[in-house]
Order: structure tokens, then sequence, then C-alpha cells
């Protein structure tokens, strides 16, 4: 009696978890793009800033003479925002003005949770624009204090270029207005910073290491030797300036 032919094994599939494994290592992999986002002098300027920053509030807050370590600190805020200004122009990719300009319609895509992953590379549609009102806050307040006089001890260095009304102006703003804008500004930076740690994008390790880890492999920032050194001359060029203002009327 002819057995019957055995029915042929099945080939074997790979268990439905092994095709979960691989697709979440592939994805794993896709975003392992290192890209230097952030050069040398751009961490440099951001953490220098940050510790200017609160020196010149801690020193306005104690007053006597604590201030004359506040007009040091307004003179390297000077030198700060001279230098950031002009690495805007010929810094690394990211730390370029030129990358923080965003149409209104990616605004708008970024803030519906649909803008790409090149619009937040460095600063996103909303960071660039807060950046930009940084920036714009730290001179007014720098700009006011160098037109300033308490009529006490100490006159900011470009005073008598002006009338008394507008010393008068810019002193009130000074000590009211802009230190209120800017207690504002840095709350928001640092409830930003929260938010995305919240949502597992550290914004901090960024400007620590300078590099993102991103799906896809954008350009990186230039951050060479030679780049370095044209900081350095920049950053020269700066303190020079804000020196040569101090030296136009006394300390602010």
């Amino acid at each position: 009696m002819p057995h019957p032919h055995p029915h042929p094994h099945p080939h074997p599939h790979p268990h439905p978890s092994f095709h979960a494994m691989a697709q979440e290592s592939t994805a794993q992999g896709a975003a392992k793009h290192k890209v230097r986002i952030w050069d040398l002098p751009t961490r440099l300027f951001h953490w220098l800033l940050a510790a200017t920053v609160v020196g010149l509030v801690v020193t306005a807050k104690l007053g006597g003479n604590a201030m004359n370590w506040h007009l040091l600190l307004g003179h390297a805020m000077l030198a700060l925002l001279l230098f950031r200004l002009l690495w805007g122009l010929v810094g690394g990719r990211w730390s370029r003005f030129a990358s923080f300009i965003h149409a209104p319609a990616t605004v708008l895509r970024h803030v519906r949770g649909q803008g790409t992953e090149s619009d937040s590379a460095g600063h996103s549609p909303l960071g660039a624009l807060s950046v930009f009102a940084m920036l714009a806050v730290l001179i007014a307040q720098v700009g006011s204090g160098l037109l300033s006089d308490d009529e006490i001890a100490f006159s900011g260095p470009l005073s008598r270029f002006v009338s008394g009304d507008t010393v008068a102006q810019a002193t009130a703003y000074h000590a009211h207005w802009g230190q209120y804008l800017l207690y504002a500004l840095v709350a928001l930076h640092l409830l930003a910073i929260l938010f995305y740690a919240w949502r597992g994008r550290g914004l901090v390790r960024a400007m620590v290491t300078g590099d993102k880890h991103l799906p896809e492999p954008l350009p990186s920032s230039r951050d060479t030797a030679a780049s370095r050194l044209l900081a350095l001359v920049l950053a020269l060029v700066a303190g020079a300036a804000a020196w040569w203002v101090q030296q136009l009327g006394g300390a602010f």
C-alpha cells in the first residue's frame, strides 16, 4: 500500500516581532545622522551671554559697590552683542541670521506641527523669532544704559551727546520697562527649554556638544580652525569697539 505523499513543510517565515524589531532598528538608524549645528564660537557666545545676563541682574539688584561690576558687565554685554551681529553674517550655517528667516507659511506650518526637520535643525521658526526678540531687547537695554544717568554717581558714555529729555527716557526704560521685558523673554526661553526636554528634544545638550542627531543628513555648520580664528578676530574687534564706546564718556 503506497504511503501518502508527505505534505511539504511550508517555508519558515520570520516571526512578526522580528519584522517589528527590524523596522524599529531601521527607524533608529535613520535618526543617527550626526550633524554639527552649533559651531564653537556660537556655543561660547551663548553661555557667556547667559552668565552675563545673570550677573547684570544680580549686580543691579544688589546696588551699591556691586554697580561697578554691573558697569563692567554692561561693557562685556555690548562686546558680546557686537560679536553676535557680526557672526550672524559670517558664522556657521545654522548660526547665520539668514537661516533664522522663515516665510510666514513655514512659521504657520511649524505651529500646526507639520514642519520639516530642516525647519528646526537650528532654531525653529518660533525659536528664531524669540532669538531676534532677545537680541533686540538686549540691544535696547545696553543702548539705554549707554544713555542713562542716575544723577548720583554714574552716567552713560553717550549721555552727553543727547538732550536731557532723551537721557531721562533712556534711564526710565533701562531701570523699568527694559528689565521687565528681559525677564519675560528669559522666562519664555527657560519654559521652551523645559518643553522641548519633555518632548525628548534636549536643546541644552546640542548647545554644549554642538551636534544633533537627525533623521536626515542635513548640511553641517562650518566649525574649523580657520572659522574659529575668524571668530576670535571678530571678538577682538567687538571688544575694541565696546572699549572705544566706554572711552567716549566713562562707565555706564
